[in-house]
């Protein structure tokens, strides 16, 4: 069984990622943690395969917690699981052993893919000594991810990003469903779907917005806006 880390301070994701690992086969949640120092103890009190690193933390970016795992001499693989963009991050991350980079907002399917890829490199990895150049080839292709999609049937990643962009920019005044649709230039039906994807995914929580007599909106925010 492959005992996975939960690194992510905020509540909502943080039960996501962890509901989320906990449906694939063969993997168990060690832990749930929000701090970078809260995840050092605990892999320093019981076995860790692989960490799931949220990179913005209270007590510090992900890779300075990456780093001192390796100074502490904890070999646990890392996954990067976070909305920063920024390529020389992940040039960093994968500079410090970093093995997967998986950005908010995602599906189940999009990370059951980098758990399955990550065990099979890890089975891979697992017989001594390689037979060949074919064999370390092998071993790293797992790793990487197939051309396709991980969305769900009807969605695309470009209205996503358009959507998740409205969402983030009304920081913590929240978007209904009709503003959203203004902001990244789609219907309203279309913007709905769209964020309640991002419910589902735990990257947006959705509140009842109560204003004129009638049925009340819902209002959709950003679950990790900082």
């Amino acid at each position: 069984m492959n005992r996975v880390l939960v690194v992510e301070d905020d509540p909502v994701a943080a039960d996501a990622h962890r509901m989320y690992v906990e449906r694939v086969p063969g993997f168990e949640v060690a832990g749930v943690v929000a701090t970078g120092g809260a995840a050092l103890r605990l892999m320093e009190r019981q076995p860790v395969d692989l960490v799931l690193l949220d990179l913005n933390l209270p007590d510090g970016h992900g890779l300075r917690l990456v780093g001192r795992m390796r100074a502490a001499g904890l070999t646990a693989d890392v996954i990067a699981v976070t909305s920063a963009r920024d390529l020389e991050v992940v040039r960093q991350a994968v500079s410090t052993g970093v093995v997967q980079y998986l950005l908010k907002p995602f599906t189940f399917p999009s990370l059951r893919d980098r758990l399955e890829r990550w065990s099979r490199y890890r089975d891979e990895l697992s017989g001594g000594q390689a037979s060949g150049q074919d064999e370390v080839d092998r071993a790293l292709s797992a790793l990487r991810s197939p051309e396709g999609t991980a969305l769900p049937k009807g969605l695309s990643a470009p209205t996503l990003a358009a959507v998740t962009a409205a969402l983030r920019g009304a920081a913590g005044r929240g978007l209904t469903a009709t503003a959203a649709a203004r902001d990244a230039g789609v219907s309203r039906i279309t913007a709905r779907r769209y964020l309640e994807h991002l419910v589902d995914t735990g990257c947006a929580v959705r509140t009842p917005q109560y204003g004129q007599v009638g049925r009340p909106e819902l209002c959709y925010r950003w679950s990790t806006a900082r």
